[in-house]
Formats: C-alpha cells, structure tokens, sequence
C-alpha cells in the first residue's frame, strides 16, 4: 500500500497497482480547505447554499439533463445537499437556472486571468447578464492585483470523473481492480484512489481522460452494477500544464483572490495552476 499526500498511476503503465491516500481536492474545494486553516467557517448557510447552486448547476450541464432521474451525477448532488440540510427552495432555483427550456439557463463564459505575477486563473460562469459579470470579475480581480490576460497555454483540457464507494466491501479490492480495467479499456490515462475525508466508510475513485474520452469512461465505470457506487462528478477540467508547490502565503493570497471571486452567484468554477488533482 503505497502512502502519501498524493498518490497516482499512470494506467497504461501500472493497471493493477492501487494506492489509498488522504489528498487535497482541487478546484474552489481546495481553496475552501485553505481558508479553513485562515478561520473561515464553511459551514455557514450562504457559503453552503452557495456550493449547492454551483454544483447542481455544474452537474445538471455536465450530465446533459437538469432531471435527476436521468442524470446519476444530478442526483447524487441532490442527495449530498439534502443531507447537508440545503432546503428543498433552493435546490428547486438552481435547477431552474440550469434548465434551458424554462429560459433561465443563461450562457456560458470563461474568462481568464493571472494573479501575483505568476498565477494562472480560469473562471467560469454562467449569466444572463455578461456586462455585468465582466464587470464583477474585473472588480475581484483589480482588487486583488491580478489582471486579465491568456492563460491557458498553462492548463491542459481533461475529463474527469469521480466515484464514491463502500469501504466496507468485503470484495473492495477486486471491485476498484475492476474499475481500474474497464477505465482502462476505456482510454482512461489516470486514476487515484483514497479515503473519503468527509466520509469514512468510503472509497473515492477519480479518473482522468482525454476530453474525448469523457463520456465512455464514465459509461465504463458506472456500467458494472456495484450497489453502492456513485458517480460524483464527471466533467471536463482544466489541469496544470506543471504542478508547483507554492509557499503558505501564495495559497492564503490565492485563496483570498478564490473567495472573492465564489461570492459572485454568476461564478461556477474557478481552476488555478496551482490546483493538482
């Protein structure tokens, strides 16, 4: 069992080896992580129900369908939000906003930037309004001593896609061995396996792909019938191009500039070059 902040196999080289590791998740995730250690209490209701819109919103555009009985990505969000204690209100307007028939959908924009000199930022948002959400943008970023510019010769567009399972499996090694394979066979490049942080009777299972081969990985692994497999996300991302360890102070910055950025109801991602998957 190999251990460590941050485990990977290259699929076509390793297949059948498995790591089970703790490891910080990318994306606004991550950063939320950060401002944890800053005293941020994320645990808040408008920073709940703020991840809850983003996140159904990204999942029922990923999944093709804001119907979560035709959409397993959808609905496990739905599901993990409940829980949370997300009142059934809200859910109900982030999936109005992501339903085009019902005209609230909005478009699509990426806009991208570079903070503190070295710093790669994609943010992605959906609005009805991109005159206002430019502006919005442009604020944070000013604010924050970053500025617009191309950026994304620094990140790679990828497919990826995340999986919950039962720890408790007493077949667990031979099912995430099957997983692997058919991952594999599905020209999948990448896999991690670890323990869920949040949850501790279960397993993760992330995948990375070309962007092509998104959607038949994601067929791959969820067609192998394990009751208690969840697909949590599949989605295309953008990927450092090259991971850098940036020092404490980088990441608080970061994580302020993140933070500043989130809190605009237009933004649903937000990826860094500092992110690692």
């Amino acid at each position: 069992m190999l251990s460590g902040l941050f485990a990977r196999r290259t699929l076509a080289t390793c297949p059948r080896s498995f790591s089970t590791t703790s490891t910080v998740l990318s994306g606004h995730n991550k950063w939320s992580k950060i401002k944890d250690r800053k005293g941020a209490n994320d645990a808040q209701k408008g920073v709940l129900y703020g991840a809850a819109n983003r996140d159904i919103i990204v999942a029922a555009r990923a999944g093709g369908s804001p119907d979560p009985t035709k959409n397993s990505q959808l609905a496990s969000i739905i599901r993990k939000y409940k829980d949370a204690g997300v009142p059934n209100a809200n859910i109900e307007k982030a999936l109005a906003k992501a339903n085009p028939a019902k005209g609230k959908a909005g478009n699509a924009v990426v806009y991208e930037a570079l903070a503190f000199g070295s710093v790669g930022i994609v943010v992605e948002c959906l609005t009805d309004n991109a005159t206002r959400t430019i502006h919005n943008v442009k604020h944070a970023l000013t604010k924050h001593g970053a500025h617009m510019t191309p950026v994304k010769f620094m990140f790679e567009r990828k497919g990826f896609v995340q999986l919950s399972l039962d720890a408790k499996l007493a077949n667990l090694e031979e099912v995430t061995e099957g997983l692997i394979e058919a991952a594999l066979g599905a020209d999948a490049e990448d896999f991690e396996q670890y323990m869920d942080e949040e949850h501790p009777d279960a397993i993760l299972l992330k995948f990375t792909s070309p962007p092509e081969a998104l959607a038949k990985v994601t067929e791959a692994v969820t067609s192998s019938g394990v009751p208690s497999l969840h697909l949590q996300k599949s989605e295309l991302i953008y990927s450092p191009v090259e991971n850098v360890e940036p020092d404490e102070e980088m990441e608080l910055q970061v994580a302020d500039l993140v933070q500043e950025l989130e809190a605009d109801e237009d933004t649903l991602r937000i990826w860094t070059s500092l992110d690692s998957r």
